[in-house]
């Protein structure tokens, strides 16, 4: 041999010399040789004479989490944006039956039926583990689950039988409105309230100086009253529970009470000292929210100059939402001082304060089937949806949105909510709760979606914007929700 050659393979103390530890695997996994990659525990580093070596262990691995958590990618290598996922698409039931056929095959989970897994909610595989789904590790091989020798088929019995089993309807949402009215003079003011459906199936809208009655039944536009004599305009109306009543709330702090089937005007209410953007009705009692930062409670049954008033004080600035609870016990109020309270009968002090939104706060709703919860909307700065446990007094959820919250509505059907949206989307979105995946986006206004109202058989509902035109959607089923409660102790189940 060459003794140049062989000096320059031999370091000055004559021994040869060590190779380079190995770092290929780890370039593979995406980690470094300093740090291995430890967040989806794929293995571990061990040492032996060699160098360190990356040898993946898989005995102990979660693989019905770590399969969950795998990210859809689109054809150029992007990742899939949840609100694609959530599309509730043909394509995206084929790729749910193709999730529950691997883990069929794969991870020995019995799923049998295409109703046993979500088709249109993706975020949940990314939180939950599988026993959420009803799905249950396969104790034992009966004789169902036997495949046949002979058998050319790839896949289990259970396999068949789930792609057998009858798939769920879609549910389809139409994007379009199914009637579009003319409003002109309807303000785009956050703070107003100027439109409301009666139980009775009749819209009124204040328009400008006037109050105009719709009828769902025959289409008639009637008009109700004309405030121009008075030098005053509508700032918000209500109807009371029973549809034979209007309230109207006027720019210099009136509220006038109209008897509708005689076109009658019952009795005006004083008290207030600025405009009344916000009215709630429990049962004879009309309470009314000012720019004066007053909320007033009045019996219309009693003479307005005799009759005692409730005055409740604690918001600071305009009072822009008032809604009551579904067993009238008690109020909620939103102002433009970005707090939520709570009031009930007993006291003239807010029985709870909720400042945890950056916003006014107009957007209220009750929701008619989880008692004690409230769900509340805030305004540009805040753009959340949050959601409360009035019987504990605890925030619960909260998603943001993205745009100006300025109105909610509970379905009375199924545990679902509608949300309008101003700056900067002037949409109206579908949610599903508690999951808070959306159902529907649905878009046509071109100015803040700032009015909302539902109908009596809580089908449809009505938008209405400063683009002065009112919409009419079909979003809601009136089938109820098959998760509704069946135990003997809902007493509503049982009454005849």
């Amino acid at each position: 041999m060459d003794h140049e050659y062989e000096r320059r393979l031999l370091p000055s103390g004559g021994s040869p010399v060590s190779p380079r530890p190995c770092l290929l695997p780890n370039r593979l996994l995406g980690g470094s040789p300093r740090s291995p990659r430890r967040a989806l525990n794929f293995g571990s580093p061990t040492k032996d004479r060699g160098g360190d070596r990356f040898i993946p262990t898989r005995a102990n691995n979660s693989w019905d989490v770590n399969f969950a958590l795998l990210q859809e990618h689109n054809r150029d290598g992007s990742k899939v944006r949840k609100s694609e996922s959530n599309t509730g698409s043909d394509g995206s039931k084929d790729g749910a039956a193709y999730s529950a056929l691997l883990r069929n095959e794969l991870l020995g989970v019995n799923v049998d039926d295409n109703s046993s897994f979500p088709a249109d909610d993706r975020r949940i595989h990314s939180v939950t583990s599988p026993s959420l789904y009803s799905f249950s590790p396969a104790k034992g091989n009966s004789r169902d689950d036997i495949t046949s020798p002979y058998s050319l088929s790839p896949v289990s019995n259970k396999t068949h039988r789930m792609l057998r089993s009858p798939r769920k309807a879609a549910r389809k949402i139409s994007k379009i409105p199914f009637k579009v009215l003319d409003a002109p003079e309807l303000q785009d003011d956050f703070y107003l309230n100027l439109v409301d459906w009666s139980s009775q199936n009749i819209l009124s809208v204040g328009l400008g100086t006037c109050v105009y009655l719709w009828s769902a039944y025959t289409s008639q536009v009637t008009r109700l009253c004309d405030l121009s004599t008075d030098g005053d305009s509508v700032t918000s109306v209500a109807w009371s529970d029973r549809g034979e009543r209007v309230a109207v709330g006027t720019h210099k702090g009136l509220v006038q009470v109209w008897d509708v089937q005689n076109n009658k005007r019952l009795s005006v209410l004083d008290g207030h000292s600025a405009r009344v953007g916000a009215l709630a009705w429990s049962g004879d009692m009309v309470s009314s929210g000012s720019r004066d930062r007053h909320i007033l409670q009045r019996d219309v049954r009693l003479n307005p100059v005799t009759a005692p008033t409730r005055r409740l004080l604690g918001h600071r600035q305009e009072v822009c939402g008032l809604k009551w609870s579904p067993d009238n016990q008690h109020l909620a109020s939103g102002g433009n001082d970005n707090k939520l309270f709570v009031w009930n009968m007993h006291s003239l002090c807010p029985a709870q304060t909720y400042t945890e939104h950056n916003a006014a706060v107009k957007a209220i709703a009750w929701s008619p089937h989880h008692h004690g919860l409230l769900a509340s909307g805030g305004g540009t700065a805040d753009r959340h949806i949050r959601f409360w446990n009035t019987l504990t007094g605890q925030p619960m959820q909260a998603v943001d949105t993205g745009s100006q919250v300025c109105n909610l509505a509970w379905s009375k059907h199924a545990s679902e909510l509608v949300s309008t949206h101003g700056y900067s989307q002037n949409q109206i979105l579908v949610w599903r709760y508690p999951s808070l995946c959306q159902v529907a986006k649905l878009t046509g206004h071109s100015y803040r979606v700032l009015y909302l109202a539902m109908a009596p058989d809580g089908e449809a509902i009505v938008t209405g914007a400063g683009d002065e035109t009112l919409r009419f959607w079909n979003i809601f089923s009136k089938a109820r929700s098959q998760k509704e409660s069946k135990s003997a102790l809902n007493l509503f189940t049982s009454l005849r």
